[in-house]
């Protein structure tokens, strides 16, 4: 069963669940990806989309005191308000979201 893993933290506490329950061998494998430009490629609303119904699947209510509503709020501001200057031109990103984002 896939366990997504919501933070540093929580990679741990799953970690040493998953030592706990001698599932730990010799043979385990662990893997990491990184996607070069990410961010930059996700669609904004299908991106709030999934982040609300991965949200609601997973039946939290509330991360760390902080209602799913406020949540998605915030990031919809990290995603759609994204906004840089060059020379003397104002940009605002409308695909994708600020490489190294909290998003």
């Amino acid at each position: 069963e896939p366990r997504p893993i919501i933070d540093g933290g929580h990679l741990l506490r799953q970690l040493e669940q998953y030592v706990r329950n001698g599932h730990l061998k010799p043979t385990t494998l662990f893997c990491t990806a990184d996607i070069t430009n990410l961010y930059t490629m996700l669609p904004q609303d299908e991106s709030l989309k999934i982040l609300e119904e991965f949200l609601l699947e997973y039946h939290y209510e509330k991360v760390q005191g902080i209602s799913i509503k406020v949540i998605l709020q915030l990031a919809d501001l990290v995603l759609k308000e994204t906004a840089f200057v060059d020379g003397n031109k104002f940009y605002r990103q409308i695909i994708g979201g600020a490489m190294g984002s909290p998003f």
